[in-house]
Formats: structure tokens, sequence, C-alpha cells
């Protein structure tokens, strides 16, 4: 893990964060002063599970994954997190170790913010913690989809309503593996794969690549989604 020095990489940063857009350059010049600019390499870990946590890790440039591992060493992606975005922000109300890791799937570069420094300035600055606020409510509805759609969904239904979700226009484009896809689906790569290809041959999705998958019977997806 390597520190970068340059001093504009704290405030392009910064900038790109909605958290922070509220701010004026001199307001944004103290959340500059308490941060810390950081890159990891591909497949480097930014924390994992049991560290002691007391940061905000905001993500400048590259991707992060956020996962969960079972007893049994099943992986479970939660997110991925990208550029403008940030992680970490649950150990800053909490004084519990960190609950989840959080792994570089990019070279990527990042901005670490002292927790306790940021906590002292969302009393200065109310916009910043309403704003956290309102992005931990947005994951927390997020998740307990998430949930609801496991427990109450089949696999063709959650598959079709995700879809239908992440699509721009007719295209579907994936920012992950189709692994972590998988994972963040509740469900093998095998059965993602045989899902996939089932859709395909009802003629409802074609799979252009590994990344891209257009959507060619937007009804007939929607169908499934709300069967």
């Amino acid at each position: 893990m390597e520190c970068v020095h340059h001093k504009n990489n704290h405030s392009d940063c910064i900038h790109s964060v909605p958290i922070f857009s509220n701010l004026t350059h001199e307001e944004m010049l103290e959340v500059a002063h308490i941060t810390q600019a950081r890159t990891f390499e591909k497949s480097e870990m930014v924390y994992m599970v049991g560290e002691k946590g007391g940061k905000l890790y905001v993500l400048h440039t590259g991707k992060v994954k956020i996962s969960r591992y079972s007893t049994s060493g099943k992986e479970q992606v939660i997110r991925i997190v990208e550029s403008g975005e940030f992680l970490g922000e649950l150990s800053l109300f909490s004084s519990l170790p960190l609950t989840d890791n959080a792994e570089a799937i990019e070279n990527s570069t990042m901005c670490i913010i002292d927790g306790g420094k940021l906590k002292e300035l969302m009393k200065k600055y109310t916009s910043i913690a309403f704003k956290v606020m309102d992005e931990l409510s947005k994951r927390l509805e997020k998740a307990e989809n998430l949930i609801e759609s496991i427990s109450l969904s089949s696999v063709e239904q959650r598959l079709s309503q995700t879809l239908l979700s992440m699509a721009q226009g007719k295209q579907v484009i994936l920012n992950m593996t189709k692994g972590n896809f998988a994972s963040q689906l509740g469900m093998s790569q095998e059965t993602l794969s045989r899902k996939l290809a089932a859709l395909e041959e009802k003629g409802l999705i074609k799979q252009k690549s590994n990344r891209v998958i257009t959507i060619v019977n937007r009804e007939g997806l929607e169908t499934i989604g709300n069967t």
C-alpha cells in the first residue's frame, strides 16, 4: 500500500463525493486537512473483518468489493463501490470491529478520512451528517429489498428484476465479474449462467459479452419478474 502525496488528490477526491457537495471551498479544505490519500493495487485488501474501524474511505478511482464470508467459507458480495462512493461508514458510529471485507478489484486511489475528526466536522456542518444518514438509509433499503427478494422470489424472478433495474435503455453493463454478480444475487455462478442461458433461449435477453447483456423483450422479462 503506497501513500500518495499529491495535494490535488485530496481535493479531487472530496469534490467527487455527494456528501460534501454543499460545502464551500474553504470548508472542503478543512476536510482535506484530515484526509490521507492512498493507492491500492488490484486484489489488495483495503480492510478486513475484525480490524478496528473509525475511518471513512472515499473511493476516487477504481472499484472495491465489499463482502462477507459464511462459517463454511462461502462469499457473499454486499456491493461494488465505484468512484465517488464511500465505505467503512458503519464503523464511524460503532466501537465494534469492522464486520465486512473490502478488496480492491481494480487498481484504486482512495482518500481516507479520520473518523473522529470527521464527526467533529459533522457537528459543525450538519449537511454532511444528513447526507451520510441519507446514504445509509438508501443502503438499508437496498439490503432489506435484497433480503425480501431472496426470501420470497424465485431465482428467475430475482434475476429478471435485477436486470431490469440495472438496465440503461436496453443495455445492462455489469460493473463486476459474473461470479461477484451471482454472489450479490445470492446464487452460485453456475446457477446464474444457467438462468441467463435460459432467458436468452426464450428470446428475452442476448449476452453480447461477459459484461454486456441486451434486453430484447422487456415485457417478457417484466412478466417473469412480477410473477
